[in-house]
């Protein structure tokens, strides 16, 4: 059986995997990965529009992996619509990199999983195997941390090397075009950082659970028996 402190900083370790499943879970379910200000600029080149007159054509726009929405101002009042990544309009962002994003997360949603049950294993029992001890929990942690980051670096270089925003505005426009003003990624993405920070956490506490503190020895003291206690 693991000593007390040991078994504390697995099951420690077990909760903040679980929490890291269930960040990335609901940062993959929710829209807003992405907001920005948009503005029409074929709009605005038509009438010449000043400082002051360029708030009629300046709209907003939202996105997550898998749907989001806009409101498009093109002078004559604020047009709302949503639209699904999938399956049209992906075809006209990069493809193999927006799966690949999607991929990177489910991968990592998966080793999250094995990340919580080998550290309930840990607080339970000393596997007998070094796989499934400390190295294994390491290991799945490592995992599941490395693929969130690789998912965080690709939308960040799907928006900005790849232009993704701008794509997406300009989705099924013909006649207007949109230029981007304004980007910001917005807390479902920093979820995902904080996913991949919990599990550096986790390798943090793992590490801690393998250094041996010395133990305290209390010094007994000797008796000393004389010839009157024998006596008595």
């Amino acid at each position: 059986m693991p000593g007390c402190f040991k078994k504390t900083l697995f099951a420690l370790a077990s909760l903040i995997s679980f929490v890291s499943f269930i960040l990335i879970v609901v940062a993959m379910g929710t829209p807003k990965w992405i907001t920005g200000k948009i503005l029409c600029k074929t709009g605005a080149d038509l009438v010449n529009a000043t400082d002051p007159e360029l708030v009629k054509f300046i709209g907003e726009i939202y996105y997550g992996l898998f749907r989001g929405g806009k409101i498009r101002q093109c002078g004559l009042g604020g047009r709302r619509s949503k639209f699904t990544i999938f399956p049209h309009m992906v075809k006209k962002l990069n493809t193999g990199l927006h799966v690949m994003i999607i991929i990177f997360l489910c991968v990592a949603i998966f080793f999250s999983l094995v990340s919580f049950g080998f550290c309930i294993l840990n607080a339970i029992k000393v596997p007998y195997r070094a796989i499934n001890g400390p190295a294994g929990a390491c290991l799945w942690n490592f995992l599941a941390g490395g693929f969130v980051v690789l998912a965080v670096t690709s939308f960040m270089a799907a928006v900005k090397l790849h232009h993704l925003t701008e794509r997406i505005a300009n989705f099924r426009e013909n006649v207007f075009r949109f230029v981007i003003l304004e980007e910001r990624f917005e807390d479902c993405f920093w979820i995902c950082v904080a996913s991949a920070t919990a599990h550096a956490v986790n390798l943090l506490l793992i590490a801690i659970s393998e250094i041996h503190f010395p133990k305290i020895k209390t010094k007994t003291e000797e008796v000393n028996v004389t010839a009157e206690d024998i006596m008595y």
